[in-house]
C-alpha cells in the first residue's frame, strides 16, 4: 500500500499546497489535488500563493483558478498574498513571519511546496521556509519546468487518469491567461511533463505528476 492510500483513507484529510506565485500549484501538483478531491471525502485543503506579482489580473486569475481546482473539496481556504515577486531571498524574514503564523493556524498531514534544489530564489526560498516551519510533517516537493532546465530524478509519484489531466492542463490555460506570450506555458509542455513521469514510474494509466520525497514515516 502506498502512502498516498494510507492518507487518503483517513476519515479526514488536510492539505497544504504552497505556491511562491500564482499558477505554481497549479503547474507543479494540479492533478494531484483533483484526485485526493474525487477519493476523500472530507478533504480540506489550504491553497496559499505568496505573490501575484503585484498586479490585479494576477491576483484575479489565481483565485479565479484556485476555486476552479478546488471545487469539490470538502472545504478549502485560499490566501493570495503579495511578497515582491524575484526577491524573496532578501524579504526572507518578512516571509518567515507569514510562515510562523500559518504554524499556528495549519496542522496538515500533507504539504506539497516547491523542489528545494529549483533554480528559481523564490521558489527555492518557500521550499527552505516549509522544511524550518513544518520539519515533522509529511512534506513532498513538486516541479515546475522552466528555461532554466533544473528538472532532476523524482522519487515520489502520483498516478492520474488522462480525465484529470486534461482537467488540469484545461484550467491552467483558461485561467491564467496573461501567461500566454511565454514560450513554456503551452498545452505540450504540461501534457509531456505527465507523460514523461508516467513512463517513468510504470503508471497504470500512463500519466503521473512527480515529486521530491525526502523524509517518509509510515
Amino acid at each position: 500500500m502506498h502512502t498516498l492510500d494510507l492518507l487518503h483513507k483517513k476519515k479526514e484529510l488536510s492539505v497544504l499546497c504552497l505556491g511562491a506565485h500564482a499558477d505554481d500549484i497549479e503547474i507543479g501538483c494540479g492533478g494531484t489535488i483533483l484526485r485526493l478531491q474525487s477519493e476523500c471525502v472530507n478533504l480540506k485543503v489550504y491553497w496559499i500563493v505568496l505573490s501575484h506579482s503585484s498586479s490585479s489580473q494576477r491576483e484575479s486569475e489565481a483565485r479565479r483558478s484556485a476555486d476552479a481546482f478546488l471545487t469539490n473539496a470538502k472545504k478549502s481556504e485560499v490566501i493570495i498574498k503579495n511578497f515582491r515577486d524575484g526577491f524573496f531571498p532578501y524579504i526572507g524574514a518578512q516571509i518567515k513571519d507569514f510562515f510562523e503564523e500559518m504554524k499556528g493556524h495549519v496542522q496538515p498531514d500533507i504539504i506539497l511546496t516547491h523542489f528545494r534544489r529549483d533554480l528559481h530564489q523564490d521558489h527555492r526560498l518557500v521550499s527552505e521556509l516549509t522544511w524550518n516551519t513544518f520539519r515533522d510533517h509529511f512534506i513532498i516537493e513538486y516541479e515546475i519546468p522552466k528555461y532554466d532546465g533544473d528538472m532532476g530524478s523524482p522519487n515520489f509519484f502520483v498516478p492520474l487518469d488522462e480525465a484529470v489531466c486534461r482537467r488540469k492542463v484545461e484550467y491552467i490555460l483558461e485561467n491564467f491567461v496573461s501567461q500566454n506570450a511565454k514560450h513554456w506555458f503551452t498545452k505540450d509542455v504540461f501534457e509531456s511533463m505527465l507523460r514523461l513521469r508516467g513512463l517513468e514510474s510504470n503508471s497504470p494509466t500512463r500519466y503521473a505528476e512527480a515529486f521530491y520525497a525526502h523524509k517518509i514515516i509510515v
